[in-house]
C-alpha cells in the first residue's frame, strides 16, 4: 500500500485501486525483481511526499527519471547529492541566473524547491537503467494525469511549468482559467536555444504568485 503521509493519500486513494494501477503495480513488481530500475522503489513517490496538495504553488513536469546510476530520486530534473549536475539542469540553472541573478549551486539536488511548494513531477515515474522512456505507456501517464486534474480543481491558483512537447501534452488537462500555464522548449542541450533560454519562467512564476497573494518561491539553492 502506498503511503504518502499527507493530503495526497486521501485524494489518490481510489486511483491506487483502479485496474490500470493494479496492472502497473504487477508490471513494476516484475521489473524491479528482474531488472535494474530507477529510482529505488521507495523513492518513486518522493515528489508527492515532499509537496502536499494544498502546499503546491508551482508544478514542473519532467519526462521520466534519469536512467544513469545513482541519479534519480523521485523528483524531475533533480539528482542525488554528490552526483554531477545533468546537462538539462545546468541549463535550468543558467536560465535562473539570467532571469533572477541567482548563481548556480554546486549540486543538482532540488528537494529545497519541493519543500518550498514546487511539485517536481515526472510524467512517468520509473525507468529501466540506460533506457530512456522504457516505462512509457505502461500506466504512469494515467496516474500523473490524475495528479494534474486534482490540482486543476483547486481554487487556489497553481503555476504549471511545461517544458518540451511531452510536458505540454498535460496542458489539455488544465481547464480552469485562474491557473497560470507557462510553456517553453525543453532545457535539454538539444532544444534549450529554441525558446527555453530567455523564457523567464522563474520570475514570471513569482510575479503570478505575488499577484494572487501567495509567497513567491525561493529559487536559490545555495
Amino acid at each position: 500500500m502506498v503511503n504518502l503521509g499527507n493530503e495526497w493519500d486521501a485524494l489518490l486513494k481510489d486511483e491506487f485501486e483502479k485496474p490500470y494501477y493494479l496492472k502497473l503495480r504487477e508490471f513494476l513488481k516484475q521489473e524491479y525483481s528482474t531488472r535494474r530500475i530507477y529510482p529505488n522503489m521507495y523513492d518513486i513517490f518522493n515528489a508527492l511526499k515532499h509537496t502536499s496538495y494544498s502546499n503546491v504553488k508551482a508544478v514542473i513536469i519532467g519526462q521520466d527519471p534519469y536512467h544513469g546510476p545513482g541519479q534519480a530520486h523521485g523528483f524531475c530534473f533533480s539528482v542525488r547529492e554528490g552526483i554531477q549536475t545533468p546537462p538539462s539542469l545546468v541549463n535550468i540553472y543558467k536560465e535562473i541566473e539570467s532571469d533572477l541573478g541567482i548563481r548556480p549551486p554546486a549540486g543538482g539536488t532540488l528537494t529545497r524547491w519541493a519543500d518550498n511548494g514546487v511539485l517536481l513531477l515526472n510524467n512517468v515515474l520509473t525507468v529501466r537503467a540506460g533506457q530512456a522512456n522504457s516505462h512509457r505507456g505502461v500506466g504512469w501517464e494515467y496516474f500523473t494525469d490524475k495528479v494534474i486534474e486534482l490540482l486543476d480543481q483547486r481554487e487556489k491558483p497553481v503555476v504549471f511549468i511545461l517544458w518540451g512537447a511531452n510536458a505540454k501534452e498535460k496542458a489539455k488537462i488544465i481547464k480552469n482559467k485562474h491557473h497560470c500555464i507557462l510553456t517553453a522548449a525543453h532545457p535539454s542541450p538539444l532544444s534549450a536555444y529554441n525558446g527555453f533560454f530567455g523564457c523567464k519562467h522563474f520570475s514570471k512564476t513569482n510575479e503570478f504568485l505575488t499577484e494572487h497573494g501567495m509567497e513567491p518561491i525561493d529559487w536559490n539553492l545555495n
